[in-house]
């Protein structure tokens, strides 16, 4: 798989009703995980979505998840841009010149899904998140 870019969209709870929403919309496939099924099964967030994916007949693609616990939630600012792919090199080279002059709020580093994945905001106030997972077969 070639790298991705897409949308990425923060609610504030209610994430899955709002991605099969989309789902209606669009049609296509929605693929959610909680954060349960990420390690945390006793969390009161539990059953909230810490990652969903539409993919579309159209070749859009659409991620979002629910807002985790103490991260603030303003409607209208709450979207990234998403870069996501297997190729490392690729994926690092674009996270270094787009944190490069602006800030970086989660290290590029690996996470407990096992992806490295990385937060930051450019210098024009743009919010990216980076993930790179590993390649597959």
């Amino acid at each position: 798989m070639g790298s991705r870019l897409n949308p990425y969209i923060s609610f504030d709870g209610d994430a899955r009703q709002a991605l099969e929403f989309y789902k209606e919309v669009f049609g296509g496939t929605l693929a959610l995980n909680t954060y349960g099924s990420f390690g945390q099964p006793d969390s009161p967030e539990a059953d909230k979505i810490m990652h969903g994916m539409l993919e579309t007949p159209s070749g859009f693609t659409l991620m979002g998840a629910d807002s985790p616990p103490g991260m603030e939630h303003t409607p209208g600012t709450n979207f990234s841009v998403s870069l996501s792919g297997e190729d490392d090199a690729e994926l690092r080279g674009y996270w270094e010149k787009l944190s490069a002059g602006g800030s970086v709020s989660v290290p590029l580093d690996k996470q407990m899904w096992g992806d490295v994945f990385g937060m930051c905001t450019d210098r024009f106030g743009i919010p990216w998140m980076v993930n790179i997972s590993e390649p597959q077969g």
